[in-house]
């Protein structure tokens, strides 16, 4: 079993030299394939902006260090995260955009820079216009599919504990949308995720 490790933002007040030290030791570990979730959640706001920023920027530093892609947190926050990824020249180092929110606009920014959206339950809501429109512009070759567990069940699951096993829900949709079969979202979004994850 291969795994990603990172300190999400919300948690990155505790965050220090020494529990950074244990981070870059559990990063080079070989099963590890990527650094993730990092990166900025205004939503909540906690903590502070300048303490996310701080520990954004070193966890994307510990990724080039370890030739590693990275799997980006971003709630409302929108502006920075692209601002903080293009001074590091995260273009290089590789990123799936977690739980991919933002509009088309946004979805541009990232796709050119060679970046995967995430794409989860939140594509089968009434009220995810916005997602839809967004993996209608996107190419499929820079999708992956995520469950986001146990948050953002799919329709006909959404308000109950979300489960890999909802994400034909989520393959039918984009297949919906893109208008190709359910097979090729699957055959493409698997290779897309290999490649990213080198795996």
């Amino acid at each position: 079993i291969h795994g990603a490790v990172g300190i999400h933002p919300n948690e990155t007040a505790e965050l220090n030299e020494e529990r950074f030290t244990w981070l870059k030791e559990k990063a080079m570990h070989p099963k590890n394939v990527a650094i993730g979730e990092i990166g900025l959640d205004y939503y909540w706001d906690t903590p502070d902006r300048d303490t996310q920023k701080v520990w954004f920027a070193r966890q994307m530093e510990l990724a080039r260090e370890c030739k590693l892609p990275m799997i980006i947190h971003s709630r409302d926050a929108a502006n920075d995260t692209f601002a903080m990824m293009k001074e590091a020249k995260a273009d290089t180092i590789g990123a799936i955009i977690h739980c991919f929110s933002y509009g088309v606009e946004q979805a541009r920014q990232y796709l050119n820079m060679g970046f995967y959206l995430g794409i989860g339950g939140v594509i089968t809501f009434t009220n995810g216009r916005k997602l839809k429109e967004v993996v209608e512009y996107a190419p499929i070759e820079q999708l992956v599919l995520e469950t986001d567990c146990p948050y953002l069940a799919p329709v006909p699951h959404r308000g109950k504990r979300n489960s890999s096993l909802y994400l034909p829900h989520v393959v039918d949709e984009i297949a919906r949308i893109k208008n190709v079969d359910r097979d090729t979202v699957i055959k493409v979004t698997e290779e897309n995720a290999k490649k990213f994850y080198r795996i």
